[in-house]
C-alpha cells in the first residue's frame, strides 16, 4: 500500500467514527447539527487524528478507544477553525474552498457550532469505556491544555491578534506558532501515547516529536 493510499484509509477510519459520534442532521436542533457536520466533513486532511493513531501504534499493536480520542482532537481543531474564520478574528469567507460556517449559517450559529464541537470533544473522551479513569483524565488534561491557555491554542490566537501591526521578532513568532498550531499537534501524539499505555520514556519521546512537528508545521 502506498503512503497516499494508507493516509486515505486512515482518513476513512476517522471519518466513519466522526459520523458515528456527531449528532445526525435530523436530531434537534437540526440547524446546529447541520452546521457541525458541515464543518467536520468539509474536506480536512485529518492530520491531527492520524498523528494520534500513529503515536498509539508506535507504542502498542492495539489501543482500544484511540479512534474516538483522535476524533475528539479533530472536533477541537474544527471548532478552532470555525471561530478563527469569524469576522471578529480572521474574517475569512472560504475554508478549504468552501464558504465558511458563518457565511452559510450566520455568525451566531457559527459561534454556537464551535462551542458545541468543543464540548462534544470532552463528552466523547469521557464516554470511552476502554480508558480507565486515570488515562481518561490525562487525555482530558492534555486536550484542554493544548486548546486553552497559557500555552495553548487560544493563547496563541491572542498573541497573534495582539501582534498585528507590530514588527515581528523571532520570540513572538515562535510563541504564536508553538501555541496556536503546535500545541494541538503535540497533544495529538501525546493522547495517542496515553491511550496505548505508553511508558514515561515513550511518552517523552513522542512529546518531543510532537513539539518539533508542531513548530515545523
Amino acid at each position: 500500500m502506498s503512503l497516499r493510499d494508507y493516509l486515505r484509509a486512515q482518513q476513512a477510519l476517522v471519518d466513519a467514527e466522526l459520523d458515528r459520534l456527531a449528532p445526525a442532521e435530523t436530531v434537534p436542533p437540526q440547524t446546529l447539527h447541520r452546521a457541525m457536520r458541515y464543518s467536520l466533513f468539509a474536506g480536512g486532511k485529518r492530520i491531527r487524528p492520524i498523528l494520534c493513531l500513529e503515536a498509539a501504534r508506535a507504542v502498542a499493536d492495539d489501543a482500544p478507544g484511540v479512534v474516538a480520542a483522535a476524533c475528539a482532537v479533530e472536533m477541537v481543531h474544527t471548532y478552532s477553525l470555525i471561530h478563527d474564520d469569524l469576522p471578529a478574528l480572521d474574517n475569512d469567507d472560504l475554508r478549504r474552498g468552501k464558504p465558511t460556517s458563518h457565511k452559510v449559517f450566520g455568525e451566531a450559529m457559527a459561534i454556537l457550532t464551535g462551542d458545541a464541537l468543543l464540548t462534544l470533544a470532552f463528552q466523547t473522551i469521557s464516554a470511552i469505556e476502554e480508558l480507565d479513569g486515570e488515562r481518561s483524565a490525562h487525555v482530558v488534561h492534555e486536550l484542554a491544555a493544548a486548546a486553552g491557555t497559557p500555552g495553548g491554542m487560544v493563547a496563541g490566537q491572542v498573541c497573534d491578534l495582539e501582534g498585528e501591526g507590530k514588527l515581528p521578532d523571532a520570540a513572538l513568532l515562535e510563541t504564536i506558532h508553538r501555541a496556536k498550531t503546535g500545541a494541538l499537534l503535540r497533544a495529538s501524539l501525546r493522547i495517542g501515547a496515553i491511550c496505548a499505555g505508553a511508558s514515561p520514556s515513550q511518552y517523552g519521546a513522542l512529546s518531543r516529536c510532537g513539539e518539533h512537528l508542531g513548530l515545523a508545521f
